[in-house]
């Protein structure tokens, strides 16, 4: 059990000691009149003595109580822990803590440096309030001119440093409680169509993006997936490919291969002949690599080396230059496999993990509107069945009243418009 300390007084003092002229009966320490006078006293759960200042002897006799409750309970949090700083817990504590890889903790990092530790860096993370959570959630579209799903996923990895300090016992509650999340506003995706995917193959001027385009249209795979297949992931047999890393590029280290960031990345994907066939001739012609640290690499520029992201951006733009069709990116074609597959009717979850989105949800925020344009054509492509139905039971029913006089016996043509619609 904690107890009340008196700061102003000794509690031994030596015989002959002077009396407190303005406490009866004390004797003054050092610290008199400096600060506030009485001091909580009281062990935490490890032992360790804590200690808090107040002004009244009440108040810390109530400290003491509700320290001591918050032992029992299990709800007990160092009141100390909370005046660590915010940028010294964001990349310290929590971005250590994250399970991803070297990219994605560099990407991580800028975000932090940013936006989170130029307004709340030297912050203890007790001190900041839902107010101005919801306050610097506005900054990233006003201040920092973020749009889309950019602000929310900037948000939420502030929002998770402090859900960390939450469950570390560093701070009670996060101050983004009860402040709504930014909504995702992504900009409908305007992928090219069939016929402008293959005007593109068709512009190609090397095979190398010629079949990197085609292969991109059939697989949705992403640029960096694409750029760092590897001939022993493609199955000719069975007709699949299997994505397991990417080809990334960082500052100081150069191209490498690296993990996905997600485990949902590591996928199977079912391959067209088309596609199979398209692979199996490219390889015959553009051996890949068979030793060194590009090993079985499919796409590679003279010498054997890697495809950079930009060099395949620069390309891609000059053929649409000579396509004559508006510019577009690598990651567009992976939005005409999804709408592809969605106009085939494919459901969420197959087209989720054909894509390699960590979950549906991911998945329906950027396609919800293909899906939409599917159910669309759908009811036409209904409603025109039932019209061309309705029109050859008419038709037949016209032909049947004039061969008859134009009467059709009552037992007899309900079963002859059953029979016309059932066709």
């Amino acid at each position: 059990m904690g107890y009340v300390a008196d700061r102003w007084h000794k509690t031994r003092p030596e015989p002959g000691e002077p009396e407190c002229g303005e406490h009866k009966g004390k004797v003054p320490s050092q610290a008199h009149g400096k600060g506030k006078r009485w001091q909580a006293r009281y062990d935490g759960p490890d032992g360790k003595e804590r200690t808090s200042l107040h002004r009244t002897l009440t108040e810390a006799e109530r400290e003491i109580v509700k320290q001591e409750a918050a032992k029992l309970t299990g709800s007990w949090i160092d009141p100390k822990a909370g005046k660590i700083q915010v940028g010294t817990f964001a990349l310290e504590t929590w971005l250590p803590a994250q399970e991803i890889g070297r990219r994605t903790e560099i990407e991580y990092r800028g975000i932090l440096e940013r936006y989170l530790i130029p307004e709340w860096g030297t912050r203890e993370m007790h001190s900041v309030k839902p107010s101005e959570a919801k306050t610097w959630q506005k900054l990233l579209v006003s201040k920092y001119e973020l749009s889309g799903e950019y602000p929310a996923k900037v948000a939420s990895k502030a929002r998770s440093v402090f859900r960390l300090a939450v469950l570390d016992r560093v701070i009670a509650v996060t101050p983004f409680a009860g402040v709504p999340a930014p909504k995702y506003d992504p900009v409908a995706v305007d992928p090219p169509d069939l016929p402008e995917v293959l005007r593109l193959v068709e512009a190609a001027y090397h095979d190398r993006w010629r079949v990197m385009l085609d292969l991109a249209s059939m697989t949705g795979l992403r640029s960096g997936e694409l750029r760092g297949l590897v001939l022993d992931k493609v199955d000719f047999l069975n007709g699949a490919l299997r994505v397991h890393q990417q080809l990334v590029y960082e500052r100081g280290e150069g191209l490498y291969f690296a993990d996905l960031k997600t485990g949902a990345g590591r996928r199977v994907i079912p391959l067209p002949q088309e596609a199979v066939d398209l692979l199996a001739a490219y390889v015959a012609k553009h051996r890949p690599p068979k030793a060194g640290p590009w090993k079985g690499l499919l796409f590679t520029m003279p010498g054997g080396e890697p495809v950079g992201e930009s060099t395949a951006d620069w390309a891609l733009k000059s053929i649409c230059r000579k396509a004559r069709t508006v510019p577009r990116h690598w990651h567009e074609l992976r939005h005409h496999y999804a709408s592809v597959l969605i106009a085939g009717g494919e459901n969420p979850r197959v087209v989720q993990e054909r894509l390699g989105h960590k979950d549906v949800a991911t998945t329906m925020r950027i396609y919800a509107h293909l899906w939409a344009e599917a159910d669309s054509r759908t009811r036409d492509v209904l409603a025109d069945a039932r019209r061309k139905a309705r029109g050859a039971t008419m038709e037949g029913t016209d032909r049947k009243s004039s061969a008859s006089g134009g009467r059709i016996p009552e037992s007899k043509a309900p079963v002859r418009a059953l029979t016309m619609v059932g066709a």
